[in-house]
């Protein structure tokens, strides 16, 4: 579904006023990133990221292929290492220099959740046991609390009529409604999104948008990685481009999608709406 264009009615979807191009650094960034940078031997993937995300702010991430937008979320809950730079979430700070405490992980992961492309589901247990495994494991549930949990949330995502089913008998956007409630089942501060509708069909894809906006209308905070524009346009708060390891410009997603102040952003946004 790369470059496809999502067309969703403003008036549903604007979420506040309008501000400056570029945004000030928050004072009540409930994510923080300062100089954060990750090569692969010589070659540089992220190059000194700067960024704040407000608690309760949708940010979405765009950007050309390979100008590090996967790795920046991987490396904010370290899935991969950043090798250089810090990384805040709340009061908890992780140094890139400095050994990091399997404690540290762990409190780290508990409250930052992640929805990959692909759906990762075990394919040999039921949905309602992929939900309620990690509660188990990671959040010390009961089997009959963390099933009670897994009920709500499958409902929650319009999937509660699966929950005896294996991942196999669902299409590919149930698979990620069902990741999705997954993620949420640890009870996230944080939820980061890694293109989740790219490995789907359009209308497949909706079903998960549909999910997606909901949470941004509860207030989650969210980072998405998204080729969706009108996702970005008119559901996220703050808009991002990516190219080269770097952010090329950020700010309000109407005024960044409708007018760029770089050249880079506006090359980006002609390849996409030409497509």
């Amino acid at each position: 579904m790369d470059g496809a264009i999502l067309c969703l009615p403003d008036d549903d979807w604007q979420r506040g006023g309008v501000q400056p191009a570029m945004m000030p650094a928050s004072t009540d960034a409930l994510i923080r990133l300062k100089t954060l940078s990750k090569h692969y031997g010589s070659h540089t993937v992220l190059d000194g990221i700067d960024l704040d995300v407000r608690s309760g702010e949708v940010l979405a991430i765009i950007g050309p292929s390979g100008s590090g937008k996967s790795t920046l979320l991987r490396c904010i809950n370290y899935l991969e290492p950043p090798d250089g730079g810090t990384i805040t979430i709340g009061s908890m700070t992780i140094d890139a220099a400095r050994p990091v405490a399997r404690a540290e992980l762990s409190g780290l992961r508990r409250r930052v959740g992640m929805v990959f492309q692909s759906f990762n589901l075990f394919p040999h247990m039921s949905v309602l046991r992929n939900v309620s495994l990690a509660q188990e494991r990671v959040l010390g549930r009961g089997r009959a609390e963390a099933e009670e949990r897994s009920m709500q949330l499958l409902k929650r995502v319009g999937l509660a009529d699966k929950a005896t089913q294996f991942p196999v008998r669902c299409s590919g956007g149930q698979q990620q409604r069902i990741a999705i409630a997954r993620s949420l089942a640890l009870d996230p501060e944080i939820m980061l999104f890694d293109e989740p509708t790219s490995a789907l069909d359009p209308e497949l894809g909706l079903e998960v948008l549909a999910v997606m906006r909901e949470l941004a209308e509860t207030g989650m905070t969210m980072i998405v990685v998204t080729h969706e524009m009108g996702f970005a346009e008119n559901v996220s708060d703050t808009v991002m481009i990516m190219a080269d390891g770097h952010i090329v410009e950020k700010g309000p997603s109407k005024e960044i999608m409708r007018n760029p102040q770089q050249e880079r952003t506006k090359r980006f946004l002609r390849a996409v709406h030409d497509r």
